[in-house]
């Protein structure tokens, strides 16, 4: 028996401190894979965030508002006991460079041996975000740079505020 994609549920975890556009890259792409694609919000992901859980979800909820498949929420712990609860089929990660490539990879083999059910999906990002992560985002803004075109604009006003600065 075959299943259609409206089916499978899809996990794209991450910090999103902030979320940017690279992140909604891989988001929409697997938003067209999936029947169900929930952005799952990091509570503790061993980072010090410059936004609180709350702050993040907000931010990805508005990013992701136009997606009708996509459901925003934060989770604690283990990422493969949150897809199990969400009865999903595969994690989703954006791989950006080589670099991205070898602690994806440790995670993707961890989570195999944790979850043997769970399928981990690398997508390759536009190249127009390919060099682009949170943390850049995040050092650029703090310098004063201008950041709106990595961001979606529920965070660009947010970093501005963050900044204090107006826009």
């Amino acid at each position: 028996m075959t299943t259609s994609k409206t089916e499978h549920i899809a996990i794209c975890p991450g910090s999103f401190d902030p979320i940017t556009e690279g992140h909604m890259d891989v988001i929409r792409r697997a938003s067209r894979m999936f029947g169900r694609v929930f952005v799952a919000v990091a509570e503790d992901s061993g980072k010090v965030p410059m936004f609180s859980v709350a702050e993040r979800v907000a931010m990805a909820r508005e990013a992701c508002r136009d997606l009708s498949n996509v459901v925003v929420e934060s989770f604690d712990g283990l990422v493969v006991e949150y897809a199990k609860q969400q009865g999903a089929v595969a994690l989703v990660k954006g791989l950006r460079a080589v670099s991205d490539f070898e602690r994806e990879m440790q995670m993707a083999w961890m989570n195999r041996q944790l979850a043997p059910e769970l399928y981990t999906v690398f997508l390759v990002p536009h190249p127009d975000y390919a060099f682009l992560s949170s943390s850049l985002v995040k050092e650029v803004a703090m310098q004063g740079g201008e950041v709106s075109q990595f961001v979606p604009d529920a965070v660009h006003k947010r970093l501005q505020d963050r900044m204090g600065r107006s826009q």
